[in-house]
């Protein structure tokens, strides 16, 4: 009967490949699930809650797919990794129990790594939308991202500091424990020092509310920049604080920053502060400009959906970087001719496709090949961002 059994399910599998069957283990009904491992509560919910925006924006507009002439909904199974390392991989064996076929996320690098091994178990790929730290694909075939990473970030902005501000010494301040924050302040070390410059470096604990004596450091050590890649919560005290203080010091951070949380902490003050970042509001390209409109839009049209994304309609870098993650999804969906996760894994090897954030395609470990970052200022004034130069490495 094992037997029976056993070369059934291989007749089903090679059914998949060459005629574009679907598992019915990972369907329910005429329904492919796609996961979204992202957290809406803790450190980084705020920026999670947009990335999700995004995939949802982005179900709004391909919510079917074709398979072997048979037409399937593609539905969304959103899960809350709390911004947590302890406890995402429950929320990713959430989505495992759920039979997703693939996974998308998560904001936070950290986090991604901490549920690596539960996707990888499984069998399920995975498709990170903003996640930079290079841990996160490194040593492994199931985990993609349609972002740049930190080593290229940091890089970039050590040499706007240098470029823009002339600078010799930078006070560099991340969060202990902190995957992403660690890992980006120290490839910006890296790179600044390489440009001849100098740093001063400090860490803070998690919980840690009062930034004055860290800042009072940075002062005190003459720095021309105070780099501080942290979570958008600790920089809204972080801002709240420099304000206070009267420091006038440009203060530069990475994605995470790119925020209107940020924005409403720097409003009404002269701070100086600069975000890279993979998008912007202002991209005169005829697919940018269109997701743009048509995201604001879907916003305006959804109250709840408007408060996630802080109460207004700033179109967040991480918001393109989701939907460009969901139909990147949904291409490698389709490539497979399946819901099962191995096919689309293999699948996602060899799609490409020009997304809203720029062509993506995926190198030998699968990172996305990019070159180029988008570097924005705070405009404290009205609470908007002002787009200040594309740049790279040279």
């Amino acid at each position: 009967m094992k037997r029976v059994l056993a070369i059934s399910l291989v007749l089903c599998l090679v059914g998949v490949l060459a005629a574009g069957c679907t598992p019915a283990s990972q369907t329910s009904g005429n329904v492919i699930k796609i996961g979204v491992y992202e957290p809406s509560s803790g450190d980084n919910g705020a920026g999670g809650k947009q990335e999700v925006l995004g995939m949802e924006f982005a179900n709004t507009v391909v919510n079917t797919v074709e398979i072997g002439g048979k037409t399937y909904k593609l539905e969304l199974e959103i899960v809350d990794n709390e911004s947590s390392n302890d406890k995402g991989p429950s929320a990713a064996a959430a989505l495992v129990s759920a039979k997703c076929s693939v996974v998308l996320g998560s904001y936070g690098s950290g986090v991604s790594i901490a549920a690596s091994d539960v996707f990888k178990n499984a069998g399920i790929p995975v498709i990170g939308a903003s996640c930079t730290n290079p841990q996160v694909t490194l040593g492994n075939t199931h985990y993609f991202r349609v972002c740049y990473l930190d080593p290229f970030q940091g890089t970039v902005l050590a040499n706007f500091a240098v470029d823009n501000f002339q600078a010799k010494t930078a006070y560099i301040l991340t969060k202990l424990g902190d995957d992403y924050s660690a890992g980006l302040g120290n490839y910006f070390k890296e790179a600044f020092v390489k440009l001849g410059g100098s740093v001063v470096e400090e860490t803070f604990q998690e919980g840690n509310s009062d930034f004055t004596a860290y800042l009072t450091t940075a002062i005190n050590s003459g720095a021309d920049v105070i780099f501080a890649p942290t979570s958008t919560e600790a920089a809204s005290l972080i801002i709240g604080q420099a304000v206070s203080q009267g420091v006038k010091i440009p203060l530069m951070a990475g994605d995470t920053w790119d925020s209107s949380v940020i924005l409403d902490a720097a409003k009404g003050s002269d701070l100086e502060v600069f975000v890279s970042t993979f998008f912007d509001e202002g991209d005169n390209t005829a697919l940018g400009s269109e997701f743009v409109k048509n995201f604001k839009k879907w916003l305006n049209d959804n109250p709840d959906k408007k408060n996630n994304n802080g109460g207004n309609d700033i179109v967040a870098a991480v918001s393109a970087l989701g939907y460009d993650a969901y139909m990147t999804a949904v291409e490698a969906i389709k490539k497979a001719g399946s819901a099962d996760p191995k096919a689309i894994n293999e699948a996602l090897w060899d799609v490409k496709l020009t997304g809203v954030t720029g062509d993506i395609a995926f190198d030998e470990v699968g990172d996305a090949i990019r070159n180029v970052a988008y570097i924005k200022q705070a405009n404290t004034t009205d609470a908007s961002w002002i787009f200040v130069a594309i740049q790279g490495v040279e």
